[in-house]
């Protein structure tokens, strides 16, 4: 029953109905069948509501709609705009400075507002129309706009982090560890990437002209701290306290959307208005995730009763190659997934069966986690559901094709791939931030008596249910020692 229940859940999906209610559907429909024809005990169901309760009272899904808040509040409050006209003009007289500046403003907002609508739109809305003004390739421009908000799927404090934190039972902290090598090589890729276009195609990413520079000197260098600075103290509030051990998740997430606020009333454009379509987006945002996951439950408790996870596990623990068979395996089916399911749902749907998979080939479930969400990030550039080509569509101007925007992501989804395939044969890029327990061998430990020049005290006697019993001293013989062993014993 177990591959009829995955087929039957494709089915639903390509039919379209939501995956929420396709998901809790195929459950207790296969449910129902396996009672009937005994493959499925109904004791079972009893669990369901434990698990709904468990859910719903989990405290670290609660910083979910914190950090959705805060990039709700920090897209509408004018920082995006600051820090991309600043860094525009900082690097726009080199050829590609535009570029240089989406990728490091689309690493800094990912790494404040940890959505990817946010970032894409922002940028989008500003730098899309002064790229195509100053002569950039139309495919260059989308790709760089649409890769560089992708990064904040990757990007603590990250969405898709937390939630594969969740469901493979990790530190949300060690997970935001963890992904800040990747992250960071991540950025390094796309602005190679540039660099290389720059060298071979310079007419495609072409300099500032100087009239549009209208910035120097100390007047550049204070907007470009004005920009900076803030976001910065945003995110040690956040990130630093968590990776500190601080704060947790969620209590890091509440401080970022006060945080957001207090942004928002320094660029003068915290309003009632704001605040309401803040809330407006949290409350779906999170009703959306929350929904999914008790879906995921259901059909989670029933395709685990007809030993669903068996199959999966025995299918892959028999994948030629080992640990690298399988990562290599779980990649190419997560990255043709993605076409048709976006982050949220692969991660309720598919980790938890590969999680234990992973943890019986010894493989580390903090590098696994992060080497699936640099995955995931594909999921917002190919279509059909690359939901950066979609917002980036929706902001993008009336002469940007459709197709500029899908041929221009080729590129860049490439490149995320290459940093899946350096994850894979260098875990150490992950592993190597994760603060590891000091571990104490038991046969190092030494205890140093210190002496006091005083004879040492008679043997303690015992005392046991029949009585009083001493306890001799031991001899020089060891064979004697042996024999009034057995003897107690006896």
């Amino acid at each position: 029953m177990a591959p009829l229940m995955f087929g039957g859940l494709i089915l639903f999906m390509l039919i379209g109905y939501p995956v929420a209610f396709s998901l809790a559907a195929v459950g207790l429909f296969f449910g129902f069948i396996g009672i009937e024809l005994g493959y499925f005990q109904l004791s079972l169901l009893h669990a369901l509501p434990d698990r709904v309760f468990g859910i719903m009272s989990n405290d670290l899904l609660l910083s979910i709609p914190f950090f959705t808040f805060m990039g709700a509040v920090l897209e509408r409050c004018g920082l995006a705009e600051d820090l991309l006209e600043a860094t525009g003009q900082l690097f726009g007289p080199i050829r590609g400075g535009l570029a240089y500046a989406v990728i490091l403003v689309g690493a800094l907002l990912g790494a404040i507002t940890g959505t990817v609508a946010a970032s894409v739109i922002a940028m989008g809305l500003i730098s899309l129309p002064v790229m195509i003004r100053y002569g950039y390739n139309m495919r260059m421009a989308t790709g760089v706009i649409a890769a560089s908000g992708t990064i904040t799927q990757l990007i603590p404090p990250s969405l898709v982090l937390i939630v594969l934190a969740d469901q493979l039972g990790k530190s949300v902290g060690d997970m935001y560890a963890g992904a800040i090598g990747p992250s960071i090589v991540q950025v390094l890729l796309f602005c190679a990437f540039v660099l290389i276009v720059s060298i071979v195609k310079p007419g495609d990413v072409p300099a500032l002209p100087k009239e549009a520079r209208t910035l120097h000197g100390w007047p550049l260098v204070k907007r470009v701290l004005w920009g900076m600075i803030p976001s910065l103290l945003l995110i040690f509030l956040v990130l630093g306290t968590i990776l500190l051990g601080v704060a947790t998740s969620t209590e890091g997430g509440a401080m970022g959307a006060v945080g957001a606020i207090a942004l928002a009333a320094l660029h003068r454009r915290l309003t009632w208005d704001l605040l309401w379509q803040g809330m407006s987006s949290t409350m779906r945002i999170t009703s959306m995730v929350i929904f999914i996951l008790i879906g995921s439950t259901v059909f989670g408790l029933v395709f685990r009763g007809v030993d669903g996870d068996l199959w999966i596990e025995n299918m892959l623990l028999s994948l030629p190659g080992g640990p690298v068979g399988f990562l290599i395996a779980v990649n190419v089916f997560i990255f043709f997934l993605a076409f048709f399911l976006d982050f949220f749902e692969i991660a309720f749907i598919v980790i938890p069966l590969l999680a234990p998979v992973a943890a019986k080939l010894g493989i580390d479930l903090i590098w696994f986690g992060v080497l699936l969400g640099a995955n995931m990030q594909t999921s917002f550039m190919h279509p059909p559901f690359g939901f950066a080509l979609f917002y980036l569509r929706s902001v993008a101007p009336k002469e940007v094709k459709s197709s500029d925007i899908y041929w221009g992501a080729v590129p860049w989804v490439g490149m995320q791939l290459l940093l899946v395939a350096i994850l894979i044969f260098w875990p150490g890029l992950v592993t190597s931030f994760i603060s590891k327990p000091t571990v104490m061998d038991p046969a190092k430990i030494q205890i140093e008596l210190e002496e006091t020049g005083r004879q040492p005290e008679p043997p303690a006697v015992e005392n046991d249910k029949a009585g009083t019993r001493g306890t001799e001293p031991k001899s020089d013989d060891p064979s004697a020692d042996i024999e009034r062993t057995l003897k107690e014993r006896r």
